[in-house]
C-alpha cells in the first residue's frame, strides 16, 4: 500500500480553519514492538481520559496467533484485514468521555504495533474517512535487550522473545516527517509508571493545542 502521509498532512492542513471551531474525536495508537508496554500505558491512558480502550491483540485471528507461539513472524497478508479491522473496531468506539483536566473531548486508545509506515498508513485513513476524526500514534522506543529481558519476564503470553527479535528487524521507526504530523516517541526504558504519566503529559498537551 502507498504512503498516505504526503496526503494525509495535506489534508490536515487544508481543513484546519474548517474544523477549528469543531472538536476532533482522537484515536491514541499506542504502538511499539512487543515488550515496550502497550497494554499497560494503553490502559492507564484510557483511564486517566475516561475513553474506551481495545485491546489489538484481541483482533489477530488464532491462526494469527498460533503462528506467533511458534515463532514465526507475521507477514503483510496477515497484518493488512487485521489492521483494517482495528481501524475499524477504533471508530466505533469513538465516544464522548467526561471532562477531563484539559478539554471536553471524545476519544478512543488502541494498542497496535504498528511496525511498519504502511501499517500505520491503513490506520491514517480513518481520517479521510471521518472528517473531524484524529490519528496520533505514541512510539513506545526501547533497545532490543531491554525488550528481550521484559517478554521473557511474561508468563502465558502467546508472544514469546524470539519475537522481538524478528519485530526488531522489520521495524520502521517514524521518521521525522511522521513525528511531525501525528507520532510522539516516548522512551519507554524507565520505569513503568514513568512512562505512563509522560504519555499522558504529551497527551494533553496534544490536547490542549485541539482549539
Amino acid at each position: 500500500m502507498p504512503s498516505l502521509a504526503s496526503n494525509y498532512a495535506d489534508m490536515n492542513g487544508g481543513t484546519a480553519l474548517q474544523q477549528s471551531q469543531s472538536q476532533h474525536r482522537h484515536m491514541w495508537i499506542i504502538t511499539g514492538p512487543a515488550g515496550c508496554g502497550k497494554s499497560s500505558v494503553a490502559e492507564y491512558l484510557a483511564k486517566e481520559l475516561s475513553i474506551p480502550y481495545i485491546e489489538g491483540d484481541d483482533y489477530h485471528t488464532a491462526a494469527a496467533k498460533q503462528k506467533m507461539g511458534r515463532g514465526i513472524p507475521l507477514d503483510d497478508v496477515d497484518r493488512w484485514d487485521w489492521l483494517i479491522k482495528l481501524r475499524e473496531a477504533a471508530v466505533a468506539r469513538l465516544s464522548p468521555s467526561a471532562s477531563s483536566a484539559v478539554k471536553d473531548h471524545t476519544g478512543v486508545v488502541v494498542t497496535c504495533s504498528a511496525l511498519r509506515r504502511r501499517y500505520r498508513d491503513v490506520i491514517r485513513v480513518a481520517a479521510y474517512e471521518h472528517h473531524n476524526v484524529a490519528v496520533h500514534f505514541v512510539y513506545l522506543r526501547a533497545d532490543e535487550e531491554l525488550l528481550m529481558k521484559r517478554v521473557l519476564l511474561r508468563q502465558g503470553h502467546y508472544m514469546k522473545s524470539a519475537m522481538v527479535h524478528s519485530q526488531m528487524e522489520v521495524l520502521e521507526e517514524p521518521d521525522g516527517t511522521e513525528q511531525t504530523m501525528d507520532v510522539m516517541e516516548v522512551d519507554c526504558s524507565p520505569a513503568l509508571p514513568v512512562v505512563q504519566k509522560n504519555v499522558v503529559a504529551k497527551v494533553r498537551e496534544t490536547l490542549a493545542d485541539d482549539v
